[in-house]
């Protein structure tokens, strides 16, 4: 097979780390953020669903190739 035979699941393994950790960086870095400058924080709520979206995509990616 083209590019290898665990294409897909690696690809759900890489979006759906950078989903879990791009969230949880933006919200950790909002805290930090100076309050001087016009920075907007992102929503609690759909930054927790969309960290724990990408959680289950990375575990069962995991659980896939073992």
């Amino acid at each position: 097979m083209f590019l290898g035979e665990n294409l897909v699941v690696l690809l759900v393994l890489a979006f759906g780390g950078a989903l879990a950790v791009g969230n949880f960086l933006a919200l950790v870095t909002a805290k930090a953020a100076p309050s001087d400058r016009d920075y907007e924080k992102p929503p609690l709520f759909r930054s927790i669903v969309m960290i724990l979206i990408g959680l289950i995509a990375a575990i069962w990616a995991i659980v896939s190739l073992v």
